[in-house]
């Protein structure tokens, strides 16, 4: 089962402030704030939603193809997806364009601050969702907001259960849009901030969001996270981490563990879990696409975190 991943591609330019944002920034001074932080760390990485989500679905061994815009100097990140065994069949070079470019700021309290030019991800409605290519599963990620209206059009009328994962992209809709893509939508991941906006926007409450889903999943960080599925509440355990490194692509790395969970037809519980362990081992490492692991490895680690062994 391939599901196809629509979504970002884009250069992370990672940088880390050896302090807390909180201790520099005067809350009665918000309305002429002027700061700058010293970063002695910086690491430009590959990354983008539908980049990071497509590397670690591979990573668990499951079937994924990443849909996306990029710009003309992709070069060095066509030769990582490559060598990474991504396919780049619905993968469309804007020349005029650059890459879409994250510039993330982050301090010691895991606090981020990013600044984000979109470039060629302005183009992603381009790209159209093919009814003919076998692909069982959907994502809808964050893109530009034309993109992402039409491919969750695309998908349903092509009759593809897809995963709505709003992420960062949620303010760009008004409550009206938000519902339809709920109703349009079979699953709706989002973290806890992004679901009090989405209840905000759309005046449902997340259990009336659950009922029009097959499942709804809210991620809460340390706290771990909740799914609705079928008439259920799963508490899902926050798997264990050796050391926080960067927290920048983890809820990436979740979702990837959603696909494969829904690939595989895991139960919701053992889903839940394999995401919450996705985005453990994430943070452990600097970037969003530089950690490895054997399957092996996972399912030891997997059974180490939570006390039982992965089946399915």
């Amino acid at each position: 089962m391939t599901a196809l991943i629509c979504g970002s591609i884009a250069y992370d330019t990672v940088m880390v402030f050896d302090g807390r944002f909180r201790e520099h920034i005067l809350p009665d001074r918000i309305h002429v704030l002027n700061v700058a932080f010293l970063v002695p760390g910086l690491r430009r990485n590959f990354g983008g939603c539908a980049g990071n989500i497509g590397f670690n679905l591979q990573l668990l061994g499951g079937e994924g193809r990443i849909m996306g815009t990029v710009g003309h100097d992709f070069g060095p990140y066509r030769g990582w997806m490559r060598d990474n065994g991504l396919a780049l069949d619905h993968v469309l070079e804007i020349p005029e364009e650059y890459t879409a470019q994250a510039y993330i700021t982050t301090d010691l309290d895991a606090n981020q601050i990013t600044a984000f030019h979109p470039g060629a991800m302005n183009h992603a409605a381009r790209n159209r969702v093919p009814d003919d290519r076998g692909y069982r599963i959907g994502m809808v990620s964050p893109e530009s907001r034309d993109g992402m209206i039409g491919h969750a059009e695309q998908f349903a009328a092509a009759g593809i259960p897809f995963l709505f994962d709003p992420g960062q992209g949620l303010p760009m809709f008004g409550g009206e849009e938000l519902r339809r893509f709920v109703d349009l939508a079979s699953w709706v991941a989002v973290n806890d901030y992004e679901g009090s906006l989405l209840v905000d926007r759309t005046g449902w409450s997340l259990e009336d969001v659950a009922k029009r889903v097959k499942a709804l999943v809210v991620t809460r960080g340390g706290e771990g996270s909740r799914i609705w599925a079928g008439g259920r509440t799963f508490e899902v355990p926050a798997a264990r981490v050796a050391r926080i490194a960067d927290p920048t692509g983890c809820g990436d790395a979740y979702r990837a563990g959603l696909l494969f969970g829904l690939e595989r037809g895991l139960d919701w519980e053992t889903t839940g879990r394999v995401a919450s362990l996705m985005g453990a081992v994430k943070i452990e490492h600097h970037g969003t696409q530089n950690h490895r692991f054997t399957f092996g490895d996972f399912e030891a680690r997997y059974r180490e975190s939570f006390g039982s062994a992965l089946t399915g």
